[in-house]
């Protein structure tokens, strides 16, 4: 009796259960709290953890493994008003949406992992909201859909878009000013630097190469972007420029740094005017593969071909 007599104090209680949740850092469920500890009753074990998760000692988490389990919590805090609470669900729906961190979590995946149902969901989001706990973004991946993350955290980059969007809206007109601008530099380098080494090709290339952060400084100086545009962004754009054919990128590493370098190039074909090759008639024509010298189908009788040559 006298072995048990200490566990059977509340503060005991409490003090054990910190313990094997600490052993347990992925959580601990009931019944191995009750074979770890089985001195105490279900009604004192109860109590103990209603009172841990009242004090803000204990995440309610819901494992794939265990199911609802009980963890130390992090050494953040929750905020006063959900430490106060005693809302299960509450407690449950903000460690699921805390662990999302800046990415958001869909209230069907919030649903999944907490296992509350879609009317308790509802009224547990809109309670945490108008307490500022979390926050609901729209995401550009996905029409009509939201994500609820942490009230004061910054949106990733892949719910809004980044600097192309402006709420749900794609800035077209904006990335093409942007295009032109990183282009009209490139070839600036270029002309300045041909000047410079005629003589000496070599020279020439090497020299006429820029760094995008060099570009980036550039397009910040202009004060033609209303967001504070990253070296990522401008080689977002300046990669568009190398798959159109207009520059060609390096990489060289200073300091374990990889860093994106570019050049303007000469069009081996006019993009406006394209190649003779590109315009034949044969590229686009339905009875190609019926075509031939011996058949009734033949180049030499071919009027499109004749009006081509002509032309």
């Amino acid at each position: 009796m006298n072995e048990n007599s200490g566990c059977e104090n509340p503060i005991n209680a409490e003090q054990r259960i910190l313990e094997l949740c600490g052993q347990n850092p992925d959580g601990i469920s009931d019944s191995m709290l009750q074979q770890e500890i089985p001195q105490i009753s279900a009604q004192q074990r109860l109590a103990a953890l209603n009172r841990l998760l009242s004090l803000g000692r204990l995440d309610l988490l819901k494992s794939p493994q265990l199911g609802i389990v009980y963890r130390l919590k992090d050494k953040i805090p929750l905020t006063s008003s959900l430490s106060a609470s005693g809302d299960i669900d509450e407690k449950l729906v903000f460690a699921v949406i805390k662990e999302s961190g800046n990415k958001g979590i869909w209230t069907r995946d919030i649903s999944t992992k907490t296992n509350v149902k879609s009317t308790a969901l509802n009224k547990t989001l809109k309670s945490l909201e108008s307490r500022k706990l979390i926050k609901s973004v729209q995401s550009v991946n996905a029409n009509k859909k939201k994500v609820y993350m942490l009230y004061d955290l910054e949106p990733d980059r892949s719910v809004t878009g980044g600097a192309w969007y402006s709420g749900k809206e794609f800035e077209s007109e904006f990335v093409e000013i942007l295009n032109e601008q990183c282009y009209h530099f490139l070839v600036q380098r270029k002309e300045q630097i041909d000047e410079k080494f005629s003589h000496d090709p070599v020279m020439r290339q090497a020299s006429s190469f820029v760094s995008s952060k060099e570009i980036r400084d550039y397009i910040k100086n202009l004060g033609i972007s209303r967001v504070d545009l990253t070296i990522e962004d401008i080689e977002t754009i300046l990669n568009t420029l190398v798959f159109d054919g207009k520059c060609e990128r390096s990489v060289t590493k200073k300091q374990n740094e990889q860093i994106g370098l570019y050049r303007a190039t000469n069009y081996v074909i006019e993009p406006k005017k394209g190649s003779p090759l590109v315009r034949l008639p044969c590229g686009i024509c339905p009875l190609i593969d019926n075509c031939h010298i011996d058949s009734i189908i033949n180049p030499q009788q071919c009027i499109y071909m004749k009006d081509w040559l002509d032309f």
